[in-house]
């Protein structure tokens, strides 16, 4: 009889690369290892999917938390994410702070990325961004049940097309980041695909009005676009940092224009 390892193994890339995704991008233990290059490749195309069920588990969270305020649950609920994905995204914020803020040129800002140490630049971006996230949250009450699925998940749509467009500058990367670098126009297809399902999943449900989710994929646009011309002057391409960079950025701004009150 075929083992469950096999019939896995025997799953195009593209699928399998979900599972992949999930062990690349948070802690949870998936199995499903070794992974091909192939299905690294792939698993950056799912990273919306990864952020749309950590979401949707976090919205859930929020809600039970609400008996202790708003402002307490989303701190709660914010950490618990950076448990579950190890900070991932958050160190690449820290790193690319200071790396842009105290490097002077090309060669400065490759070395700061290198250093572990967090700097100033890095410690105040990640106040910004953690009490950011905290307080639109807070505001967003009872809509955190689909902001926040929505949020994880478009906010991870604008590294995959950084990926797909820009030179990839780090030399030296574990043999699984390296092959999640080779993402190309396809991957993107796919992670703006998740997107796509999940906001007419939720204009066709009434939670939120087409109009929302077009300030929304708009701003997110403009995000990825003003960092990834960022990353190009100051570094001549990306880094896994500048990506997890972008991805923080991308959430704060998603929260923003659903916490806005029209």
């Amino acid at each position: 009889m075929t083992s469950s390892l096999e019939r896995g193994r025997s799953l195009p890339p593209p699928v399998r690369a979900m599972r992949a995704a999930f062990a690349f991008f948070t802690r949870l233990p998936v199995g499903g290892f070794p992974y091909r290059k192939e299905d690294w490749k792939w698993a950056g195309a799912h990273a919306p999917l990864v952020g749309l069920v950590l979401g949707g588990a976090l919205a859930v969270l929020q809600r039970a938390l609400s008996p202790l305020g708003a402002l307490p649950a989303a701190v709660l609920v914010i950490a618990v994410s950076m448990l579950i994905t190890g900070a991932f995204h958050e160190d690449g914020l820290a790193d690319t702070s200071d790396a842009l803020g105290g490097g002077y040129n090309v060669e400065r800002v490759h070395a700061i990325l290198k250093d572990s140490r967090i700097g100033s630049f890095g410690g105040a971006a990640l106040v910004v961004s953690i009490a950011g996230r905290a307080a639109l949250l807070a505001q967003l009450d009872r809509a955190v049940v689909f902001a926040l699925p929505l949020v994880f998940c478009a906010a991870r749509v604008g590294p995959i097309w950084l990926l797909a467009s820009m030179d990839y500058v780090t030399a030296e990367e574990p043999s699984k980041s390296r092959d999640l670098t080779r993402a190309g126009l396809s991957q993107a297809a796919v992670a703006s695909a998740w997107l796509a399902s999940v906001s007419i999943a939720l204009v066709r449900a009434g939670d939120i009005s087409a109009e929302r989710i077009g300030a929304l994929v708009a701003v997110l646009a403009a995000v990825t676009t003003i960092t990834g011309w960022r990353y190009w002057v100051r570094a001549r391409g990306i880094t896994g940092d500048f990506l997890g960079a972008t991805e923080q950025l991308c959430e704060l701004a998603a929260l923003a224009v659903l916490a806005w009150k029209v």
